[in-house]
């Protein structure tokens, strides 16, 4: 196999859009190939099999989805409180918005997980660990809240993505921004004294 990273990164970089836009079932070396803009056969020669395109393709939306390092340090430096999980969580938002076909491609990634087992222990494995993560990074921090805390703002947030992402339209009347505002208010426990 082939150990060029940029060129790996680029062939991955290609596959996320590839599963974005056309789905998993669209996701082939040739189209892989097409969409690097490389000369065909190079997705073959980096990747032993289509499984492994995908479990490689999963695992770089985690990478093009991490915050950058100037904000991990403004938001390690600041008090923990409902409203810096606030700030955290718009973050993600706009991570997510500006990476929409990472995103997309997760999705298409969790609906081939249903049709192979490899990929399916995969990718529980990867976003478990996210999620867990997260977890401890909340409760190491202070952050107010406990573990269900995380649980259910990780849901509610995974929600608004797809509606945000896939359905927008639903959502047209409640900007994704607010409806961040609100379910963090809504799940994250504030102050003793009631002020936010």
């Amino acid at each position: 196999m082939r150990q060029n990273p940029e060129r790996r990164r680029a062939l991955l970089d290609a596959a996320i859009d590839v599963l974005a836009e056309e789905g998993a079932r669209g996701l082939t070396f040739r189209a892989v190939d097409a969409r690097a803009e490389v000369p065909r056969g190079t997705a073959s020669n980096y990747f032993a099999n289509r499984a492994e395109l995908l479990l490689q393709a999963g695992a770089h939306v985690h990478v093009r989805l991490t915050p950058t390092e100037e904000f991990v340090a403004r938001f390690a430096e600041a008090e923990p409180s409902r409203e810096q999980t606030r700030l955290g969580m718009r973050d993600l938002l706009r991570r997510i918005e500006l990476h929409r076909n990472g995103y997309l491609a997760l999705l298409e990634l969790r609906l081939e997980a249903n049709r192979h087992p490899g990929i399916r222990e995969e990718l529980t494995r990867t976003i478990k660990e996210t999620l867990e993560d997260n977890v401890r990074v909340h409760l190491e921090g202070g952050f107010p809240g406990d573990r269900n805390t995380v649980v259910t703002l990780y849901l509610a947030m995974t929600g608004l993505f797809i509606e945000h992402l896939t359905l927008p339209d639903v959502l047209a009347d409640d900007a994704a921004e607010s409806l961040v505002d609100r379910m963090v208010e809504l799940i994250v426990p504030g102050p003793a004294s009631g002020t936010t």
